[in-house]
Formats: structure tokens, sequence, C-alpha cells
């Protein structure tokens, strides 16, 4: 009898955690749907100065990527031309 109650046991834990996860899971998908259709909404309604400080606010993060891929093919080119890691950082150093 006591076997029956601990194999009972197992499967209904087992059963509520998974229909836990699930529901958790498909809630925070819920939760994503509707944060994109808000925000598709949001970008419709723009006006066009929101517009254009959206669009400056993406140029400037995708400039600032570019910058710090271009740093590191300098560097290294640098390191494949033969020098030494202190070498190849040259120029890189942070002023406060």
């Amino acid at each position: 009898m006591s076997r029956q109650q601990t194999i009972r046991r197992v499967v209904w834990t087992g059963a509520i955690a998974s229909t836990t996860a699930v529901g958790a899971w498909y809630g925070a998908g819920l939760k994503t749907q509707q944060e994109i259709k808000t925000e598709i909404k949001k970008r419709h309604e723009a006006t066009p100065a929101e517009k254009i400080a959206q669009l400056e606010e993406s140029r400037g993060a995708l400039v600032a990527k570019r910058l710090a891929l271009e740093r590191k093919i300098e560097e290294i080119e640098r390191r494949k031309g033969g020098a030494t890691l202190a070498e190849s950082k040259v120029g890189r150093e942070r002023t406060r």
C-alpha cells in the first residue's frame, strides 16, 4: 500500500510540475506577443519627428557596433602582422 502511495505521489507531483511549467511558458509567449503588437501599434501611430528620433537612435547603435568591429579587425590584422597582444592594442587605452 505504501509503495502505491509513493508512486501516486510522484505521478501527481510530476503532472502538476509539468502543467505549471507549460502554463508559465505559454503565458510568457502571450505576453511577448502582446508587447510586440503594442510596439508595432506605437510605431504606426508615431509622428514623423518620433520616427526620425527612433531611426537616429538605431543608427547610433549600429555605428557603435561598426566601430567596435573595425577596432577588432584592426587588432587582428596587427596580430597577424606579428605584433604582440600589447602592441596590437596600442591606441585603445581608456582616457578619463
